[in-house]
């Protein structure tokens, strides 16, 4: 667990509020907090609620409070009353403007209109990426053109990936990782029809704007981190390090995710378990491969 030579650490732990957290999330984040401790460094809590048919306020609540309880302490975040809460990025978003205006202006992102439904027929082979499939280059409009605009508008906005350009990054624990730009992953959504941003811009701009120095994480965000890093270059931002976790699987080597009830960390409370014994279990210590969303 090699930790990452700066010369201030900064993590985070940064859940979304979509329903309850299980232990796979609890794991993800203890190692995040750990190895903040290991390096006297800041862990920031990022609240990360832009989904808003998904995010509902009482998973927000409920979040916080299970975390307190399997032991968490932040150092970082808008403090109310004594307690620090965290980052919302819900109300961040005219920083995530300025964000995709700089894309904007840079040429490296165009409006896009077409469906899921557009992009599937116009792949003649079905080529699925982590969580859609790869955007067709035929699809892109044939120049990108600047101009004066407002803003974002009613459309999706995507980044157009280098084709061909090797993408590759080391890992604290996976070690060296690399994709592939338009075979891997295509042209990815950075600004959403729905006038949020996407994941991918949300999490890079906050991370370079809180000082983040290590991306702790689960190892279904791979793929993501090389869209990520192709947003930093075309910024010329310098990345964080980054520690992809293994994660979670149930007892019939299902992936973890928040459908799982039974595994939730309020569920385990009301079953008697406490914060010690669940960070002592075998699921806490050791971790088959298997995805986790």
């Amino acid at each position: 667990m090699a930790i990452p030579q700066r010369d201030t650490y900064r993590g985070r732990i940064a859940p979304t509020p979509s329903g309850y957290l299980h232990l796979g999330h609890a794991r993800t984040f203890w190692i995040a907090q750990e190895r903040a401790r290991q390096s006297q460094g800041t862990l920031i809590f990022r609240n990360e609620d832009i989904d808003y048919a998904r995010c509902k306020p009482e998973y927000v609540n409920a979040m916080i409070e299970d975390l307190r309880w399997f032991g968490f302490e932040w150092d970082e975040g808008p403090d109310i009353g004594g307690k620090h809460i965290p980052y919302i990025q819900s109300q961040r978003i005219s920083h995530y403007l300025n964000i995709w205006e700089k894309l904007y202006k840079l040429g490296v992102i165009y409006s896009c209109s077409h469906s899921r439904k557009d992009v599937l027929n116009a792949l003649s082979a079905p080529h699925a990426g982590e969580t859609e499939p790869v955007y067709p280059p035929q699809l892109r409009p044939p120049e990108i053109s600047v101009k004066a605009i407002s803003g974002p508008g009613k459309t999706n906005w995507r980044f157009r990936v280098p084709d061909g350009d090797s993408v590759n990054f080391i890992d604290y624990r996976v070690g060296n990782v690399r994709f592939t730009a338009g075979k891997d992953f295509g042209d990815f959504i950075v600004w959403r029809k729905d006038g949020f941003p996407s994941y991918e811009l949300a999490v890079v701009a906050d991370d370079q704007s809180m000082g983040i120095t290590e991306v702790v994480r689960g190892e279904d965000l791979l793929l993501s981190t090389a869209r990520q890093l192709l947003l930093y270059r075309a910024l010329n931002w310098s990345p964080p390090a980054y520690y992809h976790c293994l994660l979670l699987c149930d007892d019939r080597g299902e992936r973890l995710a928040k459908r799982h009830d039974a595994l939730s960390l309020r569920k385990l409370r009301e079953g008697g378990n406490t914060p010690d014994s669940l960070r002592k279990s075998r699921n806490f210590i050791e971790s088959d491969k298997c995805m986790v969303d």
